[in-house]
Protein backbone atom coordinates (compact mmCIF):
# COMPACT_ATOMS: atom_id res chain seq x y z
CA UNK A 1 0.00 0.00 0.00
CA UNK A 2 1.71 3.35 -1.22
CA UNK A 3 0.08 6.65 -1.46
CA UNK A 4 1.70 6.83 -5.29
CA UNK A 5 -0.67 7.90 -7.96
CA UNK A 6 -2.25 6.14 -10.96
CA UNK A 7 -1.49 2.54 -11.22
CA UNK A 8 0.08 2.55 -7.59
CA UNK A 9 -3.10 3.71 -6.30
CA UNK A 10 -5.02 0.76 -8.49
CA UNK A 11 -2.74 -1.90 -6.75
CA UNK A 12 -2.82 -0.44 -3.65
CA UNK A 13 -6.74 -0.85 -4.05
CA UNK A 14 -6.74 -4.43 -5.25
CA UNK A 15 -4.36 -5.68 -2.70
CA UNK A 16 -6.72 -4.48 -0.32
CA UNK A 17 -9.99 -6.38 -1.78
CA UNK A 18 -7.59 -9.38 -2.80
CA UNK A 19 -6.52 -9.63 1.26
CA UNK A 20 -10.00 -9.12 1.93
CA UNK A 21 -11.39 -11.81 -0.23
CA UNK A 22 -8.28 -14.14 0.48
CA UNK A 23 -8.58 -13.76 4.50
CA UNK A 24 -12.29 -13.84 4.57
CA UNK A 25 -12.29 -17.26 2.83
CA UNK A 26 -9.79 -18.90 5.14
CA UNK A 27 -10.26 -19.04 8.90
CA UNK A 28 -7.13 -20.01 10.10
CA UNK A 29 -5.52 -17.17 8.72
CA UNK A 30 -4.98 -14.30 11.67
CA UNK A 31 -4.01 -10.95 12.39
CA UNK A 32 -0.44 -11.66 11.94
CA UNK A 33 -0.83 -12.47 8.50
CA UNK A 34 -2.33 -8.82 8.20
CA UNK A 35 0.41 -6.18 7.58
CA UNK A 36 0.46 -3.51 9.90
CA UNK A 37 -1.24 -0.60 7.40
CA UNK A 38 -3.81 -3.59 6.46
CA UNK A 39 -4.94 -3.61 10.03
CA UNK A 40 -5.11 -0.04 10.16
CA UNK A 41 -7.34 0.31 6.92
CA UNK A 42 -9.95 -2.29 8.31
CA UNK A 43 -9.40 -1.13 12.11
CA UNK A 44 -8.22 -4.42 13.46
CA UNK A 45 -6.39 -4.05 16.48
CA UNK A 46 -8.27 -1.34 18.14
CA UNK A 47 -8.38 -1.76 21.88
CA UNK A 48 -5.72 -4.58 21.73
CA UNK A 49 -7.64 -7.42 20.93
CA UNK A 50 -5.89 -9.98 18.14
CA UNK A 51 -9.44 -10.68 17.49
CA UNK A 52 -10.35 -10.18 13.61
CA UNK A 53 -13.70 -10.20 13.08
CA UNK A 54 -14.90 -11.33 9.60
CA UNK A 55 -15.78 -9.93 6.78
CA UNK A 56 -13.24 -7.79 6.42
CA UNK A 57 -14.75 -5.14 4.19
CA UNK A 58 -13.46 -2.67 1.52
CA UNK A 59 -15.25 1.20 1.21
CA UNK A 60 -14.88 3.68 -1.07
CA UNK A 61 -14.95 5.99 2.09
CA UNK A 62 -12.23 4.04 3.70
CA UNK A 63 -10.23 4.22 0.40
CA UNK A 64 -10.63 8.16 0.33
CA UNK A 65 -10.23 8.42 3.82
CA UNK A 66 -6.61 6.38 4.27
CA UNK A 67 -5.29 6.34 0.96
CA UNK A 68 -6.54 9.68 0.14
CA UNK A 69 -6.85 8.79 -3.41
CA UNK A 70 -9.46 11.09 -5.54
CA UNK A 71 -12.24 10.03 -7.00
CA UNK A 72 -11.27 8.93 -10.37
CA UNK A 73 -9.03 6.06 -9.10
CA UNK A 74 -12.02 4.57 -7.50
CA UNK A 75 -14.28 4.88 -10.99
CA UNK A 76 -11.07 3.05 -12.50
CA UNK A 77 -11.74 -0.07 -9.47
CA UNK A 78 -15.10 0.37 -10.76
CA UNK A 79 -14.49 -0.40 -14.18
CA UNK A 80 -13.01 -3.79 -14.09
CA UNK A 81 -15.45 -6.80 -14.62
CA UNK A 82 -13.95 -9.13 -11.76
CA UNK A 83 -14.70 -5.80 -9.31
CA UNK A 84 -18.17 -5.88 -8.10
CA UNK A 85 -19.95 -2.54 -5.80
CA UNK A 86 -22.77 -2.33 -3.91
CA UNK A 87 -24.57 1.43 -3.76
CA UNK A 88 -25.09 0.59 0.01
CA UNK A 89 -22.00 1.48 1.58
CA UNK A 90 -20.42 1.97 -1.78
CA UNK A 91 -18.60 -1.40 -0.77
CA UNK A 92 -16.25 -2.82 -3.21
CA UNK A 93 -15.66 -7.05 -3.50
CA UNK A 94 -14.11 -9.29 -6.10
CA UNK A 95 -16.40 -11.39 -8.13
CA UNK A 96 -13.44 -13.52 -9.39
CA UNK A 97 -10.36 -13.88 -7.44
CA UNK A 98 -8.41 -16.05 -9.68
CA UNK A 99 -9.08 -13.06 -12.49
CA UNK A 100 -8.04 -10.39 -9.98
CA UNK A 101 -5.16 -11.92 -8.98
CA UNK A 102 -4.05 -12.88 -12.51
CA UNK A 103 -4.54 -9.06 -13.33
CA UNK A 104 -2.60 -7.97 -10.01
CA UNK A 105 0.04 -10.02 -10.65
CA UNK A 106 0.23 -8.86 -14.72
CA UNK A 107 -0.05 -4.92 -13.38
CA UNK A 108 3.11 -4.98 -11.55
CA UNK A 109 1.61 -6.59 -7.90
CA UNK A 110 4.18 -8.98 -7.54
CA UNK A 111 6.62 -6.91 -5.15
CA UNK A 112 3.47 -6.50 -2.47
CA UNK A 113 3.30 -10.21 -2.76
CA UNK A 114 6.46 -10.46 -0.25
CA UNK A 115 5.40 -7.79 2.12
CA UNK A 116 1.25 -9.52 2.51
CA UNK A 117 1.10 -12.38 4.42
CA UNK A 118 -2.22 -13.28 2.86
CA UNK A 119 -1.21 -12.80 -0.55
CA UNK A 120 1.42 -14.69 -0.16
CA UNK A 121 -0.37 -17.27 1.30
CA UNK A 122 -2.41 -17.12 -2.08
CA UNK A 123 -0.12 -17.07 -4.92
CA UNK A 124 2.64 -19.58 -3.13
CA UNK A 125 3.14 -22.47 -5.60
CA UNK A 126 2.57 -20.55 -8.34
CA UNK A 127 5.21 -20.62 -11.12
CA UNK A 128 6.11 -16.80 -11.35
CA UNK A 129 6.26 -16.47 -7.45
CA UNK A 130 9.18 -17.87 -5.80
CA UNK A 131 7.97 -16.90 -2.15
CA UNK A 132 7.04 -18.92 1.04
CA UNK A 133 3.94 -17.75 3.04
CA UNK A 134 5.47 -18.73 5.99
CA UNK A 135 8.89 -16.70 4.99
CA UNK A 136 6.48 -13.96 4.27
CA UNK A 137 4.45 -14.14 7.95
CA UNK A 138 7.66 -14.91 9.62
CA UNK A 139 9.12 -11.16 8.50
CA UNK A 140 5.64 -9.64 9.24
CA UNK A 141 5.53 -6.79 12.11
CA UNK A 142 3.89 -9.09 14.84
CA UNK A 143 0.68 -7.96 16.39
CA UNK A 144 1.88 -8.81 19.92
CA UNK A 145 4.77 -6.30 19.54
CA UNK A 146 2.91 -3.46 19.42
CA UNK A 147 2.23 -0.93 22.18
CA UNK A 148 -1.63 -1.54 21.52
CA UNK A 149 -1.38 -5.31 22.58
CA UNK A 150 1.07 -4.22 25.39
CA UNK A 151 -0.91 -1.45 26.80
CA UNK A 152 -4.27 -3.47 27.02
CA UNK A 153 -2.08 -6.06 27.92
CA UNK A 154 -0.79 -4.62 30.91
CA UNK A 155 -4.71 -2.76 32.10
CA UNK A 156 -6.12 -5.85 32.32
CA UNK A 157 -3.33 -6.88 34.98
CA UNK A 158 -2.84 -3.65 37.15
CA UNK A 159 -7.00 -3.78 36.90
CA UNK A 160 -7.42 -6.46 39.04
CA UNK A 161 -5.24 -4.74 41.94
CA UNK A 162 -4.02 -1.71 43.53
CA UNK A 163 -1.02 -3.38 44.38
CA UNK A 164 -0.43 -3.77 40.54
CA UNK A 165 -1.16 -0.12 39.70
CA UNK A 166 1.38 0.99 42.44
CA UNK A 167 3.84 -1.72 40.79
CA UNK A 168 3.20 0.51 37.40
CA UNK A 169 4.09 3.56 38.44
CA UNK A 170 7.70 2.35 39.44
CA UNK A 171 8.81 0.81 35.71
CA UNK A 172 9.31 1.89 32.34
CA UNK A 173 7.42 -0.57 30.29
CA UNK A 174 8.07 -1.17 26.36
CA UNK A 175 6.56 -2.83 23.61
CA UNK A 176 8.79 -4.61 21.35
CA UNK A 177 7.80 -2.07 18.52
CA UNK A 178 8.70 0.67 20.30
CA UNK A 179 12.19 -0.30 21.68
CA UNK A 180 14.08 2.01 18.81
CA UNK A 181 17.56 -0.10 19.44
CA UNK A 182 18.09 -3.68 17.43
CA UNK A 183 20.58 -6.22 17.43
CA UNK A 184 21.81 -5.17 13.65
CA UNK A 185 22.45 -1.98 15.28
CA UNK A 186 24.89 -2.99 17.64
CA UNK A 187 28.37 -4.34 17.56
CA UNK A 188 28.07 -7.70 20.20
CA UNK A 189 31.43 -9.72 21.32
CA UNK A 190 31.49 -13.19 20.66
CA UNK A 191 30.42 -13.57 24.27
CA UNK A 192 27.12 -11.62 23.73
CA UNK A 193 26.21 -13.07 21.02
CA UNK A 194 26.41 -16.48 22.59
CA UNK A 195 24.05 -15.48 25.58
CA UNK A 196 21.96 -14.01 23.44
CA UNK A 197 21.46 -17.01 21.10
CA UNK A 198 21.32 -19.16 24.01
CA UNK A 199 18.43 -17.52 25.52
CA UNK A 200 16.36 -17.20 21.92
CA UNK A 201 16.71 -21.70 22.06
CA UNK A 202 15.51 -21.84 25.71
CA UNK A 203 12.65 -19.43 24.34
CA UNK A 204 11.96 -22.06 21.85
CA UNK A 205 12.50 -24.77 23.94
CA UNK A 206 10.92 -23.93 27.18
CA UNK A 207 8.47 -26.81 27.40
CA UNK A 208 11.44 -29.22 26.78
CA UNK A 209 13.45 -27.69 29.42
CA UNK A 210 10.17 -27.67 31.53
CA UNK A 211 9.68 -31.51 31.26
CA UNK A 212 13.53 -32.18 32.48
CA UNK A 213 13.38 -29.73 35.48
CA UNK A 214 16.09 -27.75 33.93
CA UNK A 215 14.61 -23.79 35.84
CA UNK A 216 18.11 -22.66 36.76
CA UNK A 217 18.27 -20.07 33.46
CA UNK A 218 17.85 -16.55 32.54
CA UNK A 219 19.15 -14.82 35.28
CA UNK A 220 22.05 -12.17 33.75
CA UNK A 221 24.14 -10.05 34.97
CA UNK A 222 25.87 -7.07 32.77
CA UNK A 223 28.69 -5.72 34.28
CA UNK A 224 30.60 -2.99 32.72
CA UNK A 225 32.24 1.10 31.97
CA UNK A 226 28.86 3.17 31.60
CA UNK A 227 28.00 3.71 27.62
CA UNK A 228 29.38 -0.11 26.52
CA UNK A 229 26.12 -1.58 25.80
CA UNK A 230 24.26 -3.01 28.85
CA UNK A 231 21.20 -0.69 27.95
CA UNK A 232 21.40 -1.14 24.74
CA UNK A 233 21.82 -4.61 24.46
CA UNK A 234 18.63 -5.04 27.37
CA UNK A 235 16.43 -3.28 25.06
CA UNK A 236 17.75 -4.81 21.67
CA UNK A 237 16.78 -8.32 23.13
CA UNK A 238 12.75 -7.05 23.23
CA UNK A 239 12.67 -7.10 19.64
CA UNK A 240 14.39 -10.08 19.18
CA UNK A 241 12.68 -12.25 21.37
CA UNK A 242 9.53 -10.52 20.89
CA UNK A 243 9.15 -9.84 24.83
CA UNK A 244 8.18 -6.24 26.43
CA UNK A 245 10.86 -4.57 28.22
CA UNK A 246 10.11 -3.75 31.99
CA UNK A 247 13.20 -1.02 33.01
CA UNK A 248 13.71 -0.96 36.44
CA UNK A 249 15.64 1.72 38.29
CA UNK A 250 16.45 0.39 41.69
CA UNK A 251 17.12 3.46 43.05
CA UNK A 252 13.72 4.79 42.10
CA UNK A 253 11.78 2.10 44.13
CA UNK A 254 13.00 2.83 47.52
CA UNK A 255 10.14 4.98 48.95
CA UNK A 256 10.14 7.88 51.22
CA UNK A 257 8.56 5.49 53.43
CA UNK A 258 10.74 2.25 53.70
CA UNK A 259 8.08 0.02 55.12
CA UNK A 260 7.30 0.28 51.42
CA UNK A 261 10.55 -0.45 49.72
CA UNK A 262 10.24 -3.89 50.12
CA UNK A 263 6.79 -4.03 49.02
CA UNK A 264 7.57 -2.46 46.00
CA UNK A 265 10.28 -4.74 45.09
CA UNK A 266 7.87 -7.65 45.69
CA UNK A 267 5.05 -5.75 43.41
CA UNK A 268 7.03 -5.66 40.85
CA UNK A 269 8.29 -8.99 40.75
CA UNK A 270 4.76 -10.03 40.56
CA UNK A 271 4.06 -8.08 37.99
CA UNK A 272 6.59 -9.04 35.67
CA UNK A 273 5.54 -12.72 36.23
CA UNK A 274 1.78 -11.32 35.33
CA UNK A 275 3.04 -9.94 32.24
CA UNK A 276 5.30 -12.78 31.31
CA UNK A 277 6.83 -13.70 28.55
CA UNK A 278 8.65 -10.32 29.63
CA UNK A 279 12.18 -9.03 29.97
CA UNK A 280 12.54 -7.31 33.64
CA UNK A 281 15.70 -5.03 33.52
CA UNK A 282 17.28 -3.70 36.50
CA UNK A 283 19.68 -1.18 36.09
CA UNK A 284 22.09 0.09 38.81
CA UNK A 285 21.90 -2.61 40.75
CA UNK A 286 24.92 -1.56 42.59
CA UNK A 287 22.61 -0.08 44.48
CA UNK A 288 22.14 -3.40 46.02
CA UNK A 289 25.37 -3.44 47.29
CA UNK A 290 25.99 0.06 48.08
CA UNK A 291 22.56 -0.52 50.38
CA UNK A 292 24.39 -3.82 52.07
CA UNK A 293 28.13 -1.59 53.46
CA UNK A 294 26.29 1.46 53.84
CA UNK A 295 22.99 1.33 55.48
CA UNK A 296 22.43 0.04 58.43
CA UNK A 297 18.34 0.74 58.53
CA UNK A 298 17.14 -2.55 59.34
CA UNK A 299 13.82 -2.18 56.43
CA UNK A 300 16.87 -1.65 53.88
CA UNK A 301 18.13 -4.30 54.69
CA UNK A 302 14.80 -6.41 54.81
CA UNK A 303 14.58 -4.53 51.33
CA UNK A 304 17.89 -6.36 50.17
CA UNK A 305 16.62 -9.49 51.09
CA UNK A 306 13.50 -9.29 49.49
CA UNK A 307 15.28 -8.39 46.20
CA UNK A 308 17.22 -11.28 46.49
CA UNK A 309 14.60 -13.45 47.27
CA UNK A 310 12.50 -12.69 44.41
CA UNK A 311 15.67 -13.07 42.16
CA UNK A 312 15.99 -16.44 43.39
CA UNK A 313 12.36 -17.48 42.84
CA UNK A 314 12.03 -15.95 39.48
CA UNK A 315 12.41 -18.45 36.47
CA UNK A 316 12.83 -17.70 32.83
CA UNK A 317 11.79 -21.44 31.71
CA UNK A 318 8.62 -21.73 34.84
CA UNK A 319 8.19 -17.43 34.81
CA UNK A 320 8.73 -16.39 31.29
CA UNK A 321 10.41 -13.56 32.88
CA UNK A 322 13.91 -12.86 31.65
CA UNK A 323 15.88 -11.17 34.41
CA UNK A 324 18.55 -8.88 33.52
CA UNK A 325 20.42 -6.94 36.27
CA UNK A 326 23.07 -4.22 34.96
CA UNK A 327 25.94 -2.56 36.80
CA UNK A 328 28.63 -0.39 36.21
CA UNK A 329 30.37 -1.52 39.93
CA UNK A 330 30.94 -5.63 39.69
CA UNK A 331 33.66 -4.96 41.87
CA UNK A 332 31.55 -3.66 45.06
CA UNK A 333 28.72 -6.63 44.42
CA UNK A 334 29.07 -9.43 47.59
CA UNK A 335 29.07 -12.88 46.96
CA UNK A 336 24.98 -13.12 47.81
CA UNK A 337 24.29 -10.69 44.83
CA UNK A 338 26.63 -12.62 42.38
CA UNK A 339 25.49 -16.50 42.76
CA UNK A 340 21.89 -15.49 42.03
CA UNK A 341 22.72 -14.87 38.84
CA UNK A 342 23.14 -17.92 36.28
CA UNK A 343 25.46 -16.27 33.70
CA UNK A 344 27.62 -13.30 33.95
CA UNK A 345 28.14 -11.37 30.93
CA UNK A 346 30.86 -8.36 30.24
CA UNK A 347 30.64 -5.23 28.20
CA UNK A 348 34.72 -4.16 28.18
CA UNK A 349 35.58 -1.02 26.46
CA UNK A 350 35.68 -1.55 22.27
CA UNK A 351 38.75 -2.50 21.04
CA UNK A 352 40.24 -0.86 17.83
CA UNK A 353 38.49 -3.24 15.41
CA UNK A 354 35.20 -2.74 17.93
CA UNK A 355 35.31 1.16 17.82
CA UNK A 356 35.85 0.86 13.91
CA UNK A 357 33.03 -1.54 13.42
CA UNK A 358 30.41 0.52 15.55
CA UNK A 359 32.01 3.64 14.11
CA UNK A 360 30.55 2.34 10.10
CA UNK A 361 27.69 1.00 11.89
CA UNK A 362 26.53 4.84 13.07
CA UNK A 363 27.64 6.08 9.86
CA UNK A 364 26.15 3.45 7.66
CA UNK A 365 23.16 5.97 6.44
CA UNK A 366 25.25 9.46 6.56
CA UNK A 367 27.52 10.78 4.17
CA UNK A 368 31.41 10.54 5.40
CA UNK A 369 34.28 11.00 4.12
CA UNK A 370 36.01 9.56 6.95
CA UNK A 371 39.16 6.90 7.00
CA UNK A 372 37.41 4.98 10.14
CA UNK A 373 40.15 2.61 11.02
CA UNK A 374 42.48 6.14 11.44
CA UNK A 375 39.27 7.36 13.75
CA UNK A 376 38.90 3.85 15.68
CA UNK A 377 43.41 4.24 16.35
CA UNK A 378 42.77 7.50 17.86
CA UNK A 379 39.82 6.99 20.13
CA UNK A 380 41.27 4.41 22.65
CA UNK A 381 39.59 4.26 25.69
CA UNK A 382 36.17 5.89 23.78
CA UNK A 383 33.27 3.97 24.75
CA UNK A 384 30.35 3.03 22.43
CA UNK A 385 28.67 5.98 23.81
CA UNK A 386 31.75 8.48 23.14
CA UNK A 387 31.60 7.29 19.68
CA UNK A 388 28.42 7.49 18.79
CA UNK A 389 28.28 11.14 20.60
CA UNK A 390 31.42 11.87 19.04
CA UNK A 391 29.82 11.04 15.09
CA UNK A 392 26.18 13.19 16.41
CA UNK A 393 28.44 16.35 17.14
CA UNK A 394 30.19 15.88 13.85
CA UNK A 395 26.94 16.03 12.43
CA UNK A 396 25.92 18.79 13.89
CA UNK A 397 28.88 20.59 12.68
CA UNK A 398 28.07 19.78 9.11
CA UNK A 399 24.78 20.84 9.49
CA UNK A 400 25.44 24.43 11.00
CA UNK A 401 28.04 25.06 8.14
CA UNK A 402 24.68 24.15 5.81
CA UNK A 403 26.12 20.77 4.83
CA UNK A 404 24.80 17.21 5.11
CA UNK A 405 28.72 15.68 4.29
CA UNK A 406 31.18 14.92 6.89
CA UNK A 407 34.50 15.88 6.77
CA UNK A 408 37.68 15.41 8.82
CA UNK A 409 37.43 19.01 10.35
CA UNK A 410 33.71 17.84 11.49
CA UNK A 411 35.26 14.39 12.94
CA UNK A 412 38.10 16.38 14.92
CA UNK A 413 35.50 19.04 16.44
CA UNK A 414 33.11 15.76 17.65
CA UNK A 415 36.38 14.16 19.16
CA UNK A 416 37.38 17.44 20.80
CA UNK A 417 34.06 17.51 22.33
CA UNK A 418 33.67 14.13 23.74
CA UNK A 419 36.73 14.77 25.08
CA UNK A 420 35.82 18.27 26.48
CA UNK A 421 32.50 15.83 27.94
CA UNK A 422 35.01 13.31 29.81
CA UNK A 423 37.44 15.58 31.43
CA UNK A 424 34.63 17.44 33.16
CA UNK A 425 32.96 14.21 34.28
CA UNK A 426 36.26 13.43 35.48
CA UNK A 427 36.29 16.58 37.77
CA UNK A 428 39.52 18.07 35.61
Amino acid sequence: MTGDTGMGDLLAIMELLLTAEIFNRNENLDINDLHPLTREFFGVGVGGSPEVKRPLIVSEGAIKKVLGVPETVCQAVRANPFVGYEEFGQRLRLLSLDTAAGWFIKRGGKDRIGENPVLAFYFEGMDSIDLRYQDVRAKNPRFEDTKEYIEAKVSRVVGESEEMREARDLIIISAPAEVEYNLEKLVCTPRQEEVIKKIGVALEHRDFLKQHGIYEFGRLLFVGPPGTGKTSLALAMSPELHMPVLEVRLAMVTSQYLGETSKNIDRIFELAKRLAPCILFIDEFDFVAKTRVSDDHGAMKRAVNMLLKNIDQISFVRNGVLLIGATNHPRILDEAAWRRFDEVVEFPLPDRKMRQAILEKVAATIECDCDFADIAARTEGFSGSDLRMMMKEAMMSALMEGRHRIGPVDIEQGLLRVEERNLIRAGH
